[in-house]
């Protein structure tokens, strides 16, 4: 009775906590370094407002086109944050499998209820990882998404002022003569 209470008693010789934590730093490091307009509520907030806000009806034609490319660069950046936060999931993907493996592994061959408890608290800190993984990958899509999606709504409305400068009397467009070709003058 004492050995089998022994045996219940036991360590799981293995733990893959160090791994996991490894996998949840290296995507955790990703999203850290998410350009632009990151992840903050504050400093979405702040870039926000900055450059897909209001377009301003006193700003020059440089600063329109100035600003546009700065859209265009966090939608690009945000596109290129994503897809590297699905490579690093995806790099996860051949590790979690490993470790699952050899989880798995353990639990079938725990001599004890101890054994297998902490067997089956390392598949669901595995498993928390893989959702952890998940989370930031449908966060990034979903950031990258929403820079597309309010680039388009800015360009539109900064094509309203253009149209709008373009048609005003007097400062707009003034049609004149122009000449096409050379006439040997």
């Amino acid at each position: 009775m004492l050995i089998n209470q022994a045996k219940n008693l036991a360590s799981l010789p293995f733990s893959g906590l160090q791994q996991i934590q490894q996998s949840v730093q290296k995507t955790q490091a990703l999203l850290n370094q998410a350009r632009n307009i990151a992840f903050n509520v504050q400093q979405i907030d702040q870039m926000f407002s900055q450059k897909y806000g209001a377009i301003s009806l006193s700003a020059t034609d440089q600063q329109l086109v100035s600003d546009a490319r700065s859209r265009w660069q966090n939608t690009v950046g945000g596109l290129q944050d994503a897809l590297r936060i699905q490579a690093g999931v995806v790099g996860n993907i051949d590790s979690n499998r490993t470790q699952m493996s050899t989880l798995v592994t353990q639990s079938q061959g725990a001599t004890g209820v101890l054994q297998a408890t902490q067997a089956g608290n390392q598949l669901l800190a595995l498993q928390s990882q893989q959702l952890s993984d998940l989370v930031a990958l449908i966060s990034a899509n979903g950031r990258a998404g929403a820079l597309t999606e309010a680039e388009r709504t800015a360009a539109a409305e900064q094509g309203r002022e253009q149209r709008r400068r373009f048609l005003a009397p007097g400062s707009g467009y003034q049609p004149g003569s122009t000449r096409m070709f050379n006439n040997g003058n």
